[in-house]
């Protein structure tokens, strides 16, 4: 243990603590830009700089170890002015328009300027200026770019891609595509964990709001809205709402007083999803010797283009199921338009409200629409987008009565809802595979153990004496490692989950951003507990999905359950496949 003295309070932290660190067991905040706990303190933005007494530098607080009797001044005249002057200069390269930044209001930039009470730049505005592809899902404005480089060590480090680099040198160093390529050009899988990651508003979604509200305004187009399992965790956030008001159900009044038609629930396109997937694994496992192993989980579009860039050898090994926010736009524009509604299939406009920044990707492959109208999906929009959609329209969700999903796509299951968390669709394939095999229901937490936050989990269960070999891993670096051990034969697996975002879809990169805290195990946490109180907890009991066999698709993996909701993922290339 080391004995420091910090702002007159003596404490004593383990040898090897950061100053940083040791500040905040005292109480005492040190403000950071670029700190990013395990992954970046670099000490770039010499926010956190403090005074130690006898030197005659300041030090970087993120990165400097205490010493045995070191005396600490984090606020003492020489820090402060410091500290203010090189806010001062990092607003001079930035575009601080913040009325219309994405992030005002969530920017951590903005925030220290507040606290520090900055309110004039002595310095001359000079921002950088770059063109970029505003078509793409991911939009970078190099304007708003302090050089934090969170991105770059949160694509590197936690998802293994590489996708940003240090471009130049010396003050017209900055941050760009690696390899001097355009993001198009890149193996970039969407995954947005740099957005969420970035602490002012240099990277973002692309906003397809407008999109939306102008169908909503079109008379001749019946909208229709699903919302994703994991946005009901964490829609209320950046709205002020407590969990206990940021109910499901609310959620569903607030989408419904946007005005669109039809607001569904994406949980029962999931539950179709796991009819459609398990039965393709029990029927892989039935003919072992057909087949390639393991077989991939394919519901993760950030997922599918890693597999498709970095392993395109074991592509063919992917469930050929469609995502659920596939599934349920071809469900929609065929089965919904001809037998529940009557119309024509081109009046239906298909919005996806995703926690996801992919999502916005894959509803664009030129080979994922099957229901003849157009995309099946028409429009995605992150949970982000949601809630900044509500606060354009005045809507205020607190004021609202809790409403209903509407039927027949809006009834879901607990194995359903629990998609949005690492572990969930493997959890509620199983649920359904050992009903297909055994045809009764499992205890439905059986395979409770591939829930939880671990990189990557394994579990070995028989299911009426048939082993089967499971593993899960989250966040595309522990994906990589896991892929390596497939491939080298060190391990060996019959199903294999893989989700691209750290904690799966409840920390994906379109969900809200909180700064310093990664969000995803207590959204997983509210998915669990809705998954325990639902009163069905296997997705072939699902009455909606039920129905819409009997009457349109007749058994999973049919031959119209094939047309609409499976694809060839061979169909599409990733850049680095173009080549």
């Amino acid at each position: 243990m080391v004995n420091v003295t910090i702002d007159h309070k003596q404490i004593q932290v383990p040898e090897g603590t950061t100053i940083l660190n040791a500040a905040a067991t005292a109480g005492i905040k040190i403000p950071t830009l670029c700190y990013l706990k395990d992954l970046n303190d670099i000490g770039a933005c010499r926010i956190c700089c403090v005074e130690i007494e006898g030197k005659e530098t300041l030090v970087a607080s993120c990165n400097t170890k205490v010493e045995e009797g070191m005396v600490v001044y984090t606020s003492s005249l020489k820090a402060h002015y410091a500290r203010r002057m090189n806010l001062q200069f990092i607003l001079s390269r930035h575009d601080f328009r913040c009325a219309a930044c994405h992030r005002n209001g969530t920017c951590s930039l903005q925030k220290i300027c507040e606290d520090m009470n900055i309110n004039e730049v002595p310095f001359q505005q000079d921002f950088e200026k770059c063109d970029w592809d505003l078509t793409f899902p991911l939009i970078r404005d190099a304007g708003k770019c302090i050089k934090c480089m969170r991105c770059v060590q949160i694509c590197d480090k936690v998802q293994s891609l590489n996708i940003w680099d240090i471009i130049n040198t010396g003050k017209r160093t900055s941050v760009g595509v690696s390899n001097m390529k355009k993001i198009s050009e890149s193996d970039c899988s969407v995954c947005g964990q740099c957005i969420t990651h970035c602490p002012t508003g240099a990277l973002r979604e692309r906003d397809d709001v407008r999109k939306v509200m102008d169908a909503v305004n079109d008379p001749q187009k019946i909208v229709v809205v699903q919302i994703a399992p994991a946005v009901r965790a964490a829609w209320g956030e950046n709205l002020g709402l407590s969990r206990e008001l940021a109910t499901e159900k609310r959620m569903a009044a607030a989408a419904r007083a946007l005005g669109v038609d039809y607001v569904f629930d994406t949980n029962f396109s999931a539950d179709l999803t796991i009819m459609e997937e398990a039965s393709e694994f029990v029927e892989h496992m039935s003919h072992r010797e057909e087949y390639q192993w393991p077989m991939f989980t394919s519901c993760c579009p950030g997922w599918v283009r890693f597999m498709k860039s970095q392993y395109p050898d074991m592509t063919r090994q992917l469930s050929t199921a469609k995502s659920p926010q596939q599934m349920f736009g071809a469900v929609a524009k065929s089965y919904f338009a001809e037998k529940v509604l009557d119309v024509d299939p081109d009046q239906i406009f298909c919005v996806s409200i995703m926690p996801c920044t992919a999502k916005k990707m894959e509803c664009a492959l030129p080979n994922i629409n099957d229901a003849g109208a157009g995309r099946d999906v028409d429009v995605v929009l992150t949970t982000r987008e949601f809630d900044r959609m509500l606060r354009s329209e005045l809507i205020t969700p607190a004021s609202l009565e809790e409403e209903e999903f509407d039927c027949p796509l809006g009834t879901g299951t607990g194995a359903a809802v629990i998609f949005g968390a690492t572990g969930g669709v493997m959890e509620a394939a199983l649920r359904t595979a050992y009903y297909t095999i055994k045809k009764e229901n499992p205890d439905p937490d059986l395979f409770h153990i591939v829930r939880g936050c671990e990189g990557i989990k394994e579990a070995s269960f028989e299911i009426d004496g048939i082993p089967v070999r499971a593993a899960v891993a989250h966040g595309l670096g522990n994906t990589r490692k896991l892929m390596e051990r497939i491939r080298s034969g060190e391990a060996e697996y019959d199903f294999v989950e893989i989700m691209a975002c750290p904690g799966g879809c409840a920390g994906g990169g379109g969900q809200p951003v909180t700064e310093g805290q990664e969000m995803a195990a207590d959204r997983g946490e509210i998915l669990y507990a809705l998954d325990k109180d639902n009163p069905l907890r296997f997705s072939h009991e699902n009455p909606s999905v039920i129905e819409l066999y009997d009457k349109y698709l007749g058994k999973p993996l049919s031959h119209r359950a094939h047309e609409l909701l499976h694809t060839d993922h061979s169909g599409w290339s990733m850049p680095s496949e173009k080549k």
